[in-house]
Order: C-alpha cells, then structure tokens, then sequence
C-alpha cells in the first residue's frame, strides 16, 4: 500500500504583492516539507493573486521557468518534494495562467494552462488548449485550475487520457459567482477523487475568507478547511485505493 502525505498551501495572497506572496510560498513549502509532505500544492495564482494587472500590469511576466521559479526548482531537488506550483507565464505574445508540476528532481515535467478563463478578473489570459494528465510518480494526474471543473468536458478528456485523481489549485470563493456543486458533479461524473488548494484572503472585489480547501470523494467532500489565516494543511493519501487515510486535516497556521 502506497501511502504519501499531501500539503495544501492554503495561504492568503496578496494581489500584486510579488516579492512577499514568493517569500509565503518558499516559506510554506520548507514547512510543508519539514513535517513530511511529499506532495505540495499552491492555490491559483499564488505568486500575483486574481487581480493583480490593476496594481502592476503584465510586464513583469516572463517565460517560464523564470529566475524565482529557478529557484524553486533548486529548493524542491534538495527538499526531494514534488510542487504543484501555479504561477502566470509568458509564451511569445501570448500569456498564460498556469500550473507547473515540479517533480522530486526539481524538473518541471508537466504543466496545464488554464482552460476555462472567461471572467473579468482573467481577462490578460489566454486560454490553454491541451487537457491531458500529467504523470508524476506513477500516477497519471489531471490538473484543473479553479474554473476548468467549472465545466464537465474538461475533466472528462482528461479521465479519457488516463486521469486517476484530480489536483485543482483554486482561487474560488463563496459569493454570486461562487462553487455551486461543480467539485461533487466532477468526481460524480468521473469516479476520480479531487483535491481542491483554495486560498483565504481578500483582493478589490473579491472574498476568500471563507473559500474552502477540500478533498472530493464520490461527490462527497471528505475534508474541508476554511479559515482567515494562512495555513499547510496536510493529511495522507492512499494511492491504492485513491482515498484520504486521514480523517481530518492537520493544520499547521503560519506567518504572513
């Protein structure tokens, strides 16, 4: 029986603020590591938040890995962790809301640009065209970034490709707009299991305090975790069975 521990970086961003929100996330990573998580996954947008083009633009996006995903990487090979790492890039013209998978020898060897970015607040997106699982460790993973589960087609060509489970780093929160059941209907639809790193916080004209981070089951959400301050949430994770051994989350806050 293959069991890992999973974090969740379940931070509060702040929109704009680069250079603090990428010292948060080296620093939950250390952490996350430091008590035995072999997976680590960032909400969406970690390193700018949603609304960040209103505070700094665009400009500063670069094709990745750029310098401080550099090293990151340098960090994850001499940790021996593998990072869900979301974080915007540049590709010719075209830029890109995307997650990098950073494997146990600091390569990056996967990434899925976010598919489903029809919003006010992702506007500067392009929309990625390529829905197929990353492979890490064995395990093919379908990553979907917030909105990408927000439509059943996305994770169903990925179940088609050869998904066994899900990771979905988040920046979703209650409110008009908010998650109405798409986590459940996804992992209803697929049979997959779903591991949703949502974010708190709060940016212009959006409120994530009560966002929450979850594991989805069978339509059934078998861990859940809000809170208004940062935190690593862990728990075990059976890849045999494709279930959480942990009955809850250990929370471990941390210092923004």
């Amino acid at each position: 029986m293959r069991v890992i521990k999973v974090a969740l970086l379940h931070l509060e961003t702040v929109p704009g603020a680069l250079e603090q929100n990428r010292y948060m996330i080296v620093e939950a990573i250390k952490h996350a590591a430091s008590v035995g998580a072999e997976w680590i996954v960032t909400p969406e947008l970690a390193v700018c938040g949603l609304q960040f083009p209103q505070l700094i633009g665009t400009d500063w996006i670069q094709p990745q890995p750029d310098p401080w995903m550099q090293q990151v990487c340098r960090l994850v090979r001499t940790l021996r962790r593998t990072v869900f790492l979301s974080c915007p890039e540049r590709d010719g013209a075209r830029l890109y809301n995307t997650v990098f998978l950073i494997d146990s020898a600091g390569e990056i060897v996967g990434r899925h640009r976010k598919i489903n970015v029809l919003s006010d607040s992702l506007s500067w997106s392009s929309p990625g065209d390529v829905a197929v699982p990353i492979e890490c460790a064995g395990i093919k993973v379908g990553v979907l970034v917030c909105a990408d589960v927000y439509t059943p087609n996305i994770a169903r060509a990925m179940k088609f490709e050869g998904a066994q489970m899900f990771v979905s780093p988040a920046s979703w929160g209650p409110g008009l707009h908010g998650p109405n059941g798409e986590w459940e209907q996804r992992t209803h639809e697929t049979g997959l299991p779903l591991i949703v790193c949502n974010r708190t916080g709060a940016e212009k004209t959006l409120d994530f305090w009560k966002a929450p981070s979850l594991v989805v089951k069978d339509g059934v959400r078998v861990l859940t975790h809000t809170s208004e301050r940062s935190a690593v949430l862990t728990f075990d994770w059976d890849f045999d069975r494709m279930v959480p051994r942990s009955l809850r989350y250990s929370i471990d806050y941390i210092r923004t």
